[in-house]
């Protein structure tokens, strides 16, 4: 009886051990490494993620790209941003490309229910979508941040509405809020159900427009508006870290939690007050655009009190180490630009890690240019845009440029990034297309913010309603006898008749396409939200059917017509579409389409 009694309790003991822990991942938009109390910033008040970070595996060196589209996709998938195809933020560059894996399919494989709250940003479309992408439960905003052209229309942060497994809904209160609450809802869900879970919770905030509840705007006053509003959004966060964090410890899963908090690039808003003694901010090459706060906290592991582990990482290990972690197993044949940290992070680990050159650089152009904005990266060193070199050890603040006393280390990291760029560069020619003809995308709807073209493209609500592109309007007027030079990629899965309509407002708000729009409510903040812009008219008089550079056919614009609908055939295979109205500058894109297979 003794004997069977060990033998129960040794059973037991290999099924706690075996459990699969869950995961919060919380990833916040433009909050720099500066920009917490616990790295020493003297103004902000973020007393939960303090705490966190107290209590946790602290990366002191952890590195993301330069902006924000291109780290989610680098943490997301474990490869190179400029491998997955999403090098910019806009223009057809911000989708994951569809043979890409992701750690939510891939956990999702491993058993575990996977869920996405707030900006997902490497796709709104078919087979870009979060949905398609490994997370059965989804509830978040259209492209990179609330009001931008893909989001549902009129959003502000306040009282939005947001896409609940493709479907929209209505919220009440202020978006990180809702963001939060959804997400709980989803951990109650599954810890009640006793089901591994991997929350997936990515805040638009701090990213501008700046508008934060008034009761965080009043925690900062004196700072500037803009300031008030950056720091509140951020001390809103942190509130909603202490409310999650309290609920895992009511669940009673707290322990059994890989609680991550980090952030997607260097600081946007927050260098004047403190940046850590670091050079650049959001955008630059330098480590203040790409060196972030990473705390990782699992009482179960071992890794519940601080730890701070000083060897320089990058967001491509993450997706590895949280499947080492989890005993998950890597997809066949998947093979990681990153490597599993997982044995740096429990106190006392002695792993001998040698060193290792990593890249990081902010594109934002339409295809990729050498060097652009670049760091190559060691434990030791930083060379930038392949002629600057910063013994960073020594020189954090990279002041002093050491280039000419140690040649053999320029060469040599010059040679690594040659190797890296030949390898990545052929990749960069698989344009990520919106796919027609897929059961799963019947109706596929397509705005502005994915147009290819060298000029900038009108990639939030507040462009739309100034009328960008059309001359004196917007931020980016035209001149005269303007040619509309964007496109969208398109590959036809199945050819057939489509009808594709265009609208200069999208189809949610239902208007004509020559209306002009009031202006709706502004909300509390420094900014003017992008709906607070009055909606200029555009005095379209035809509509054309561009595809492939040749227009098929015009219509005329009617003054009640809310679209204009084509009907065409379409060959299977990869398009660029192109639809315009004529106005009196000359050609300006339809800022949306919808597309519907017959």
């Amino acid at each position: 009886m003794k004997k069977l009694i060990l033998s129960f309790v040794a059973l037991l003991a290999i099924a706690v051990s075996a459990k699969q822990p869950n995961i919060v991942l919380v990833i916040t938009d433009d909050q720099g490494y500066g920009d917490l109390g616990c790295t020493g910033n003297p103004v902000i008040k973020t007393p939960h993620t303090d705490k966190l970070a107290n209590e946790s595996v602290w990366l002191s060196d952890y590195h993301v790209a330069p902006t924000c589209s291109p780290t989610r996709a680098a943490l997301i998938s474990g490869h190179w941003t400029n491998r997955t195809g999403v090098w910019h933020t806009i223009m057809g560059r911000s989708m994951l490309r569809a043979n890409e894996g992701t750690i939510g399919q891939m956990l999702k494989d491993n058993g575990y229910e996977t869920g996405m709250f707030g900006k997902w940003h490497m796709g709104d479309n078919y087979p870009y979508r979060p949905e398609d992408r490994g997370f059965n439960e989804v509830y978040r905003h259209g492209g990179g941040g609330v009001g931008q052209t893909p989001d549902v229309w009129d959003n502000s942060y306040f009282d939005g509405g947001y896409l609940h497994n493709q479907k929209i809904v209505k919220a009440k209160g202020f978006c990180t809020d809702v963001f939060f609450e959804q997400a709980n809802k989803f951990i109650r869900k599954n810890a009640k159900a006793k089901k591994p879970f991997f929350a997936y919770i990515c805040t638009n905030a701090p990213h501008g427009p700046f508008h934060c509840p008034q009761k965080y705007l009043d925690m900062y006053k004196g700072q500037s508006g803009r300031i008030a509003s950056f720091f509140g959004m951020i001390t809103n966060i942190d509130d909603n870290v202490g409310q999650t964090r309290a609920l895992l410890k009511k669940l009673g899963i707290h322990d059994d939690t890989i609680f991550i908090f980090t952030t997607d690039n260097g600081t946007a808003s927050g260098r004047q007050i403190f940046n850590a003694g670091m050079r650049g901010q959001k955008g630059s090459e330098y480590d203040g655009g790409h060196r972030v706060p990473f705390f990782l906290h699992w009482p179960g592991g071992g890794m519940g009190k601080k730890h701070v582990v000083d060897t320089l990482c990058h967001a491509v290990d993450i997706a590895p180490t949280l499947l080492e972690l989890t005993g998950s197993d890597k997809p066949k044949g998947y093979k990681f630009d990153g490597t599993s940290i997982a044995s740096l992070l429990k106190p006392g680990a002695k792993t001998k890690w040698s060193d290792r050159f990593l890249v990081t650089d902010s594109q934002r152009v339409r295809d990729p240019i050498k060097w652009r904005k670049s760091s190559v990266m060691s434990q030791n060193w930083r060379l930038v845009n392949g002629t600057e070199l910063y013994a960073i050890d020594k020189d954090p603040g990279q002041v002093k440029n050491v280039a000419k006393g140690h040649p053999e280390q320029v060469a040599k990291m010059r040679a690594f990034y040659d190797k890296w760029w030949a390898e990545l560069e052929p990749t960069f020619a698989e344009t990520t297309e919106i796919y027609f003809g897929h059961p799963d995308a019947r109706v596929v709807t397509m705005t502005s913010h994915d147009w290819i073209q060298e000029a900038h493209t009108p990639w939030n609500q507040g462009h739309i309603r100034q009328g960008a592109g059309v001359k004196g309007k917007g931020k980016r007027a035209t001149p005269q006898n303007q040619v509309h030079k964007g496109h969208w990629a398109i590959k036809v899965l199945t050819a057939g008749t489509y009808e594709i309509s265009v609208l200069r407002w999208p189809p949610e708000a239902n208007k004509p396409i020559n209306a002009a729009l009031p202006a709706e409510p502004n909300v509390p903040g420094a900014s003017v939200a992008f709906r607070a812009n009055p909606g200029n008219a555009i005095n379209a008089t035809k509509a054309t059917l561009r595809i492939n550079g040749k227009d098929l056919e015009t219509k005329p614009v009617g003054n009640k017509d809310v679209m204009v609908t084509f009907e065409t055939k379409l060959t299977k295979g990869v398009h660029k579409l192109s639809p315009y109205f004529h106005i009196p500058w000359g050609e300006l894109g339809s800022y949306y389409a919808v597309a519907t297979k017959k």
